[in-house]
């Protein structure tokens, strides 16, 4: 998987194929034509009320892929969540970055194994701490 490009229509028709859910079922669900349903399958993004509803449909969380191209890409930045707790702001609920699903680890994993990053890539590309990335290598025995 890659998270850096996101195509979620591809994703989308890739979980329908998987579920074998019938078109007519997916059309009543979402209320819209076949020819709608056939058009969000080309388009990159959603908007994230049709994508919640897909998520419940498919039973698959899509917004996770969101959330895993943020771990990886986005940058640390522990000021923001200094600052975040000083201010004491109720807008918003504060949300850490410390959300390590199997798939992410795999492909981290993936990209040591294949070569494609080294390890102190990894950590300094990534953020991940030295010590949880050798305690994913030794429980999944790389």
């Amino acid at each position: 998987m890659n998270f850096k490009n996101i195509h979620i229509g591809k994703l989308i028709q890739l979980r329908v194929t998987e579920s074998e859910i019938e078109m007519s079922r997916i059309c009543n669900f979402l209320k819209c034509t076949e020819a709608e349903i056939e058009k969000m399958y080309y388009q990159k993004g959603l908007d994230s009320e049709l994508l919640l509803r897909w998520s419940k449909l498919l039973d698959y969380d899509f917004f996770r892929l969101y959330t895993q191209h943020l771990i990886l890409y986005s940058p640390h930045s522990n000021q923001n969540i200094n600052r975040a707790l000083k201010k004491n702001s109720n807008a918003l609920p504060l949300l850490r970055k410390n959300i390590y699903t199997s798939e992410l680890i795999l492909f981290i994993l993936e990209l040591i194994e294949t070569k494609k990053k080294t390890k102190l890539q990894i950590i300094n590309e990534y953020g991940i701490p030295k010590t949880t990335l050798y305690k994913w290598m030794e429980k999944y025995k790389i």
